[in-house]
């Protein structure tokens, strides 16, 4: 009996695959991070290879600790980070550079260039999106232009594209299916979302032959089946399930009408907010992306506020400075400084994304006296998260007209405390945080379960959400505006800083 849905949450630093019952309960896990690499200042990369073969060990592991068969699965769906760039070789299957992830800067100078030639707004209002070497175009066609023989190649047909979605269903398939989501194909600044296509106009501008792009699909539908050489013996599992991972944990906050939101802590941070059947184009330097799709009903959008940097600080505090030795050591050690005392963090490691976008701002400590400790850097950092979605919070009311009531908030850093009432703090409203919070890989399980009928309906799943946490403001609104205020002199103070060296 199929009584499991598996889904592949395939993040920027690490992989994992959960297992969930009917009842959304997870019943098998499986984690592991995987190599970064960094090249070049400004540059981030990942082996494709690498992911897809971690993918299958993790698999493997947590089919083994839920002691549950390959058999008794249902679906499979797939969560992934979103913009990451992968060009393999449709004959080998093989990837042809290494994957260009969506920190990466290095075509920060291109789309300079684009916006000289006053593209912005036909961008904005093709893709939704502002230009930015964040998403995966402008990669596309530094891959295209750099490596030897590539876009002839790419010409002949001979060659894929994909964000991470893509491979890993190509690679389940045995290479039988070359596909997206809608959600993910919103992300690459070379998809229409009002009409629903590639767009030909920006294919040409960024010089992308069409041949090597994935089909798109709803989010929720039966993509293809898995090749049994390249899982678990002789039964096919339906991959039913797409989504970008911000779509995905939207999705499962049960976020399902308009004017909801959530923010997912993970390496960086993204704020959406459902806005229905309709595009909302934002004045505010928003995001305006695709939500999902499910089967052939109406696609639903978002406005997206992508903050680059939040968790991935934390890990600079455990691997860059060596400050502490688990994620999980933050928050006491934020505990032992009450106050920050004057001490700001803007953790622009790879830039600024909303609503500043600069690929140029460079991190920066500021207010440092003889009396800041450890403690007063820790909180600093873990403050700086919650200051980055108040910014995004602020423009994505102005841009909608709608006043945030409550934010649901997951991802690993919705489990600290610290953050999350200072979170609250700030925005002056409360902060939700469920009891499941992997809500990404959620997400991805129910829009898998959605296609097979292993679920009913989207309100059989809203009915799954349940409260672990809830938090509420605790400072008045004078020390709140105080606090931001000096927040921003700290943002300000940041920007740019790269120019002379570029």
């Amino acid at each position: 009996m199929s009584e499991y849905i598996l889904s592949i949450d395939q993040g920027t630093t690490g992989t994992t695959v959960l297992i969930f019952d009917h009842d959304g309960k997870i019943r098998g896990r499986a984690y592991s991070e995987f190599k970064q690499n960094y090249p070049k200042p400004g540059w981030v990369e990942h082996d494709a290879e690498e992911i897809w073969l971690l993918t299958m060990k993790l698999i493997g592991a947590a089919l083994s600790s839920g002691n549950i068969h390959a058999s008794d699965l249902n679906a499979i769906g797939i969560t992934n980070q979103r913009e990451t760039t992968v060009l393999w070789d449709r004959a080998t299957g093989k990837p042809v550079a290494n994957a260009i992830v969506w920190q990466d800067r290095r075509t920060a100078g291109y789309c300079d260039e684009l916006k000289e030639r006053g593209l912005e707004e036909t961008i904005r209002q093709k893709t939704g999106l502002v230009i930015d070497s964040y998403f995966s175009g402008t990669k596309v066609k530094w891959l295209l232009d750099k490596v030897t023989g590539l876009r002839a190649r790419a010409e002949r047909g001979e060659i894929a594209f994909g964000t991470i979605d893509s491979w890993l269903v190509w690679n389940l398939t045995g290479g039988d299916v070359h596909v997206t989501d809608y959600s993910n194909a919103s992300r690459t600044m070379l998809y229409n979302i009002q009409e629903l296509r590639w767009d030909d106009e920006l294919l040409e501008l960024l010089n992308i032959p069409k041949a090597i792009l994935p089909e798109v699909k709803a989010s929720s539908c039966i993509y293809g089946e898995t090749d049994p050489e390249m899982f678990f013996g002789t039964h096919r599992i339906p991959v039913a399930g797409i989504a970008g991972d911000q779509q995905a944990a939207l999705f499962g906050q049960a976020c399902h009408s308009a004017g909801l939101a959530k923010n997912t802590y993970g390496t960086g941070s993204f704020v959406l907010m459902n806005t229905g059947d309709k595009a909302v184009f934002s004045r505010e330097k928003l995001l305006t992306t695709i939500a999902w799709r499910i089967a052939d009903q109406p696609v639903q959008y978002a406005l997206e506020g992508a903050i680059f940097v939040t968790g991935a600080a934390v890990q600079w505090l455990r691997d860059g400075l060596k400050m502490i030795k688990s994620a999980a050591e933050s928050e006491e050690l934020a505990r032992s400084a009450p106050q920050n005392e004057g001490v700001y963090f803007v953790p622009a490691l790879v830039g600024l994304g909303a609503p500043h976008w600069d690929p140029y701002a460079r991190g920066l400590l500021i207010g440092i006296t003889r009396g800041t400790t450890q403690g007063h850097i820790a909180r600093a950092v873990l403050e700086s998260m919650a200051y980055q979605t108040r910014d995004v919070i602020d423009a994505m009311q102005r841009d909608s007209g709608i006043a945030l009531k409550e934010l649901r908030c997951d991802g690993g850093a919705s489990v600290n405390s610290v953050l999350m009432q200072f979170q609250s703090d700030i925005l002056g409203v409360p902060v939700e945080v469920p009891s499941i919070v992997e809500t990404t890989a959620l997400g991805a399980a129910y829009l898998a379960g959605l296609a097979t009928g292993f679920w009913s309906s989207r309100e059989e799943l809203a009915q799954k959400w349940q409260l672990e946490n809830r938090y509420s403001p605790r400072i008045d609104e004078a020390q709140r505006e105080r606090q931001f205020r000096r927040w921003h002199k700290a943002v300000e103070r940041c920007k740019g800083w790269a120019l002379d060296d570029e």
